[in-house]
């Protein structure tokens, strides 16, 4: 290269470079990468990068949380809903701690979201500096990458890297830690340039066609195939691929808890919802199917029941994008590793045009046996007591099935899970794998601001409100228009209904004493009404969809109303309990 060529080379990286602090770098990191909504909670150690971001409102919105749990729940509301990377800020020490349950609920269901927390200077790590924890070694066994900055240089380089790790192949929480120093620290920005490929990161396997074919010759001899589908499909967005492969086999095809908005509610071939609570039919012809078509799911505890006694007849065929699922809990057949919205329409292509209307015929008549001893009087109930089904059935009604539906964790999740219906995709939002109470409240939050043009409901239980009622005051501050149903019946009822069932009746502390929800939400300045008796119920449920902002409707339900089918613990799927 020639003087002159090298001397217009520096003059034009000096054209492009400019003095950021690190703090600077990270919000630019953010609007690169598309993100507009911020949730998090300042203090002192994330400081300057707040310092910082009271330049850029024109261009980043942050919600300002009541507590770090409820930013990172609202991340992962944010997520599911968008399609896109949640994010959430905290400080170091309790700030950063409070952000592990979320992390780990998003782990363990698959939810592609950036924490940001703010660290104690460099030169004080290992000195236990006020509010310093070793946020990194805390947080590696709940991310699916962490990285501590330490110098301003890396942070544009890291977060690309996050952002890149977070929302390919398996999603997942990435956590990045900057010591106090490093957002400071002036250094020459010269732009921000995307991560597309990590050395040691291949987040898509190269897909084997040999198992493609393996797969189609296995699908095309069966007599019974069965489907079963889980998030991967949303993740993947791979709702049309799935319909045209079900639709073409003609096989019947069940989710699990995660999956479910994937395939409508009411599609022909969807013959209901996996697991502990789920339906009978796709539980007991688990049992009974020859070939098991097993497509983004895990093979979780809650959906096999007992390993040893699961679908041992049937050949096992997994698609997934995750390696380390394959054989990990369910012996598989033929694995198709893969994105399955590459590998679905491969295999598509080579299954047979079917008829398997007789066997779609058997799971419907199984169907009938659950509607007649369970569903119907769920939502058809003949005493005075509302059922937590019976208003969800009304929810339907009101809504057409078109709501985002947002539930904490108990007896009204499963309820809700078991009787909602979904006509688009992205519309359930529930905390799966960890099932952390507490989490119902600001991921409708989160939601809400992923799809503000949707009707966003959360249904929570009197118990998982109060872990995090506080999230009332983000509402409040920052106008979120969620419609927050509370279902009581003034128990932690999942527990009860396990110490009903196993312990003999021995209720231990599972008796839970409510506020006015009411009165609290008029505190935070938010409509609400409560209601106790059936013909009440359609009208409050219309005026709080009907609300121009957030509402509160209280619900009293049966306070020893069970959820069932059940799949007892230890036992197996086809022992699935109607009574």
């Amino acid at each position: 290269m020639s003087t002159l060529e090298k001397t217009e080379k520096e003059q034009a990286t000096s054209a492009t470079t400019q003095q950021l602090s690190g703090s600077q770098a990270v919000l630019e990191a953010l609007i690169h990468e598309g993100v507009d909504t911020i949730f998090g909670y300042p203090g002192g150690a994330i400081m300057p990068i707040y310092d910082a971001l009271y330049d850029y409102n024109d261009k980043l919105t942050h919600i300002l949380v009541r507590h770090e749990q409820g930013g990172i729940h609202a991340a992962q509301g944010y997520a599911r809903t968008s399609k896109r990377v949640g994010v959430a800020f905290a400080t170091s020490g309790p700030g950063a701690t409070n952000l592990v349950t979320g992390l780990a609920d998003a782990m363990i269901d698959s939810n592609p979201i950036v924490c940001i927390t703010g660290q104690v200077f460099a030169s004080l790590l290992g000195t236990d500096a006020f509010q310093e924890t070793d946020v990194i070694n805390i947080t590696t066994p709940v991310t699916k990458w962490n990285y501590q900055v330490t110098d301003a240089t890396e942070i544009p380089g890291v977060l690309a890297r996050a952002f890149y790790i977070a929302r390919t192949g398996r999603p997942g929480p990435v956590l990045i830690d900057i010591t106090k120093n490093a957002q400071l620290q002036l250094f020459d920005y010269k732009g921000y340039e995307f991560c597309n490929h990590i050395r040691s990161y291949r987040p898509q396997p190269i897909v084997r066609h040999e198992y493609i074919e393996q797969a189609a010759q296995l699908i095309n001899e069966a007599k019974k195939p069965f489907v079963i589908f889980g998030q991967g499909i949303i993740l993947g967005k791979a709702e049309q691929e799935l319909k045209n492969f079900i639709e073409k086999g003609g096989f019947p095809a069940a989710t699990t808890v995660m999956g479910l908005s994937a395939l409508e509610t009411d599609h022909p071939q969807h013959v209901g919802m996996l697991g502990m609570h789920g339906n009978y039919a796709p539980n007991v012809m688990t049992n009974e199917c020859d070939v098991l078509i097993a497509i983004g799911m895990r093979f979780d505890d809650r959906v096999t029941g007992r390993l040893d006694k699961y679908a041992k007849q049937a050949q096992v065929i997994h698609l997934d994008i995750d390696p380390a699922e394959i054989d990990k809990n369910v012996k598989t057949t033929v694995p198709v590793w893969g994105d399955c919205k590459e590998t679905l329409p491969l295999l598509t292509n080579l299954i047979n045009q079917q008829d398997h209307s007789n066997w779609l015929q058997q799971f419907r008549e199984l169907e009938k046996e659950e509607i007649k001893e369970v569903i119907h009087d769920e939502l058809n109930p003949t005493s005075d007591v509302m059922t937590m089904g019976e208003v969800i059935n009304v929810l339907n009604e009101l809504t057409g099935g078109n709501a985002v539906i947002v539930t904490d964790v108990g007896q009204h999740q499963m309820v809700t899970c078991r009787y909602a219906k979904f006509n688009s995709s992205n519309s359930n939002v529930t905390s799966g794998g960890l099932g952390t109470m507490g989490f119902g409240l600001p991921a409708a939050i989160g939601a809400w601001y992923g799809a503000p043009e949707r009707d966003v409901v959360a249904i929570i239980g009197d118990g998982g409100i109060q872990m995090t009622i506080q999230e009332l005051g983000t509402i409040m501050q920052f106008g979120a228009k969620v419609k927050i149903l509370i279902l009581n019946n003034e128990f932690l009822g999942m527990v009860r209904q396990w110490q009903q069932l196993f312990h003999d009746k021995r209720y231990s502390f599972v008796n839970i004493t409510s506020p006015d929800f009411v009165a609290v939400a008029k505190g935070y300045y938010i409509d609400g009404n409560k209601i106790s008796e059936r013909k009440d119920l359609r009208d409050a449920l219309k005026t709080m969809l009907d609300h121009d902002s957030s509402y509160l409707l209280e619900v009293m339900v049966g306070k020893e109303n069970n959820v069932f089918p059940m799949v007892a613990q230890g036992t197996s799927v086809s022992e699935i309990r109607l009574k």
